[in-house]
């Protein structure tokens, strides 16, 4: 059994041949896949993701950086209404991102630290996109660990220090398949790090790993990432497999 923690199947690059991907995931050991929301455009599709297989997939709520616009206040209470009427596993994905666009930063942290308080305030854990600003982002959880706030940095890609105040926070490392990619230098940072602190992800449709980088990722490919951290690491896929689930486990 393998856990993809995150992975967005409910978008339209996907919904030509969904079934076949399932069963493709299934066969290649994914157990469970978390879907994490992005904004209102996309929460339908979603959750008729979710309806149409609820044993395998599992629906979070939340607002991405990237799609915080003059309209935040509006997307935030969309995803508040959403937390009264229905069942979450995660706040998510939110965070900050400075790679694309700085005109709303000041709304990004207004966004993130809400959804912070939804996160403590459900019991949720929180999970994290961050791009330009991991950094920036830890400073803002470091803020709530105390209060209990637990979740994952999602698409880890950052430096052996950053991972590691991130793993003195309680917060787990995402890995997906950047950690594949020859010149990220992930590799050498996650050869350092214990597998206790590690949950797989896809990310699908981005970050597709080698060898199908630049073709649509999908939920099959999370066993490649497993068996690249196996190599890294020097141990079975078996060994990874196991860890990492029970990470998961955990935090949702």
């Amino acid at each position: 059994m393998i856990i993809d923690t995150h992975s967005h199947l409910y978008l339209s690059e996907f919904s030509e041949d969904i079934d076949q991907l399932i069963i493709r995931a299934k066969s290649n050991g994914v157990d469970k896949i978390y879907l994490p929301a992005i904004d209102s455009e996309t929460h339908e599709s979603l959750f008729q993701l979710e309806e149409r297989f609820p044993e395998l997939c599992f629906p979070m709520m939340g607002l991405h950086p990237c799609y915080v616009k003059a309209n935040v206040k509006d997307e935030l209470q969309l995803v508040e209404d959403w937390l009264k009427k229905k069942k979450f596993y995660a706040i998510g994905e939110c965070g900050l991102d400075f790679y694309w666009d700085k005109t709303y930063v000041k709304e990004q942290y207004e966004a993130l630290e809400k959804q912070i308080e939804w996160a403590l305030e459900y019991q949720l854990p929180i999970v994290l996109h961050t791009r330009n600003a991991t950094q920036e982002t830890i400073d803002v959880i470091n803020q709530y660990i105390t209060k209990g706030l637990k979740g994952i940095f999602h698409c880890f890609g950052g430096t052996a220090n950053e991972a590691n105040q991130i793993i003195e926070m309680g917060f787990y490392l995402g890995i997906g398949g950047v950690v594949t990619y020859k010149n990220a230098g992930l590799d050498k940072v996650i050869k350092e790090i214990d597998l206790k602190y590690l949950v797989l992800e896809t990310d699908a449709p981005y970050l597709t790993p080698v060898p199908h980088r630049g073709k649509r990722n999908e939920s099959s490919y999370l066993k490649i990432i497993a068996e690249k951290i196996a190599e890294i690491k020097s141990c079975s896929y078996e060994e990874v497999a196991k860890i990492t689930s029970e990470n998961a486990l955990s935090i949702f």
